[in-house]
């Protein structure tokens, strides 16, 4: 049976630190890397105010500051981000308001490519960016 975006994004797993043996992508070897978890990105995501944006790269920077690390996974962020966003869509087509949903609009802009991939579509995410005013 395939699992919901409600159970991968409270999958119960921890954050990790981990160093990197080499290079990955644009953090050094012998880094302190953070891979966080999708419920840690979504309740980031939850305390972005009401008219603000963020990017991805500001949010990685974010956590690796509040977890003591030196940098934050670029691939699972990307990932757990997108976990946050269908969770919060699947929520939304269940009957909650958008008031009560995790607002993932305000971490993506008409040129994200994570938008290709929701389910929600382009024409949502940047339905609810103008509501907030927020541009881009």
């Amino acid at each position: 049976m395939k699992k919901s975006w409600q159970q991968k994004l409270h999958n119960g797993k921890e954050l990790k630190i981990e160093v990197t043996e080499k290079d990955f992508a644009d953090i050094p070897g012998g880094s302190k890397m953070l891979i966080a978890t999708p419920e840690i990105v979504n309740n980031y995501i939850r305390h972005i105010p009401e008219g603000t944006q963020t990017s991805l790269q500001q949010m990685r920077k974010d956590l690796a500051a509040e977890y003591r690390a030196d940098y934050t996974c670029p691939v699972t962020s990307g990932i757990f981000l997108r976990i946050a966003a269908e969770a919060a869509y699947e929520e939304y087509l269940a009957g909650k308001s958008i008031d009560e949903i995790t607002a993932f609009w305000r971490m993506l802009d008409s040129k994200s490519p994570t938008l290709k991939k929701l389910s929600c579509g382009k024409d949502f995410v940047l339905e609810q960016r103008k509501k907030e005013g927020l541009t881009g």
